[in-house]
């Protein structure tokens, strides 16, 4: 597994639970506030298609602390969506060991490349995807046209090489 600092336990729960819906409402509307609009996710997960979504909690309280959850792009990728950490817990190492999980649950379930995207208005989220590893990439799928989108791309599975992951992500 990977290491979590001792104040946390990550759980994965179903999309539905209630404490996932809120924390992803939370992000939401902090992302609406950002972009001045509730239109900036060309393509928003679903339960459908989210094939991990965890929470982190803090240890002695029990409070959540954030989550984050993995959509299946294809049988080999999938991508990062809705890490989100409560305001007041940030800088604490949450957001980075929410996506450790995020990429053990991929690489348990088989997944070589995990994929991200952050909007010109998540400078945030950008150097926290660059500083964890992932490439900057095209933008691809529903991110393809749209300018203000950065994609990246990480491999995670010694199995697929940089040199597929990046003729994956190629424009067309």
């Amino acid at each position: 597994m990977f290491p979590l600092p001792p104040n946390l336990y990550i759980r994965e729960v179903p999309w539905s639970n209630p404490v996932g819906t809120d924390l992803r409402r939370a992000q939401q509307a902090e992302l609406d506030s950002r972009y001045g609009s509730p239109d900036h996710d060309p393509s928003p997960p679903t339960e459908a298609d989210t094939a991990v979504f965890v929470i982190a909690y803090e240890r002695s309280s029990g409070q959540p602390l954030g989550c984050g959850g993995l959509r299946r792009l294809d049988c080999s990728t999938a991508e990062v969506k809705r890490i989100y950490v409560l305001p007041y817990a940030r800088g604490s190492g949450v957001a980075t060991a929410i996506l450790s999980s995020l990429e053990f649950r991929a690489r348990a379930a088989g997944f070589g490349a995990v994929t991200a995207e952050a909007g010109s208005a998540q400078y945030d989220g950008k150097r926290f995807y660059a500083q964890a590893g992932y490439a900057e990439v095209p933008n691809f799928g529903p991110y393809k046209d749209l300018p203000y989108s950065t994609c990246f791309a990480k491999v995670i599975e010694p199995g697929v090489r940089s040199t597929e992951l990046s003729a994956s992500f190629k424009v067309s």
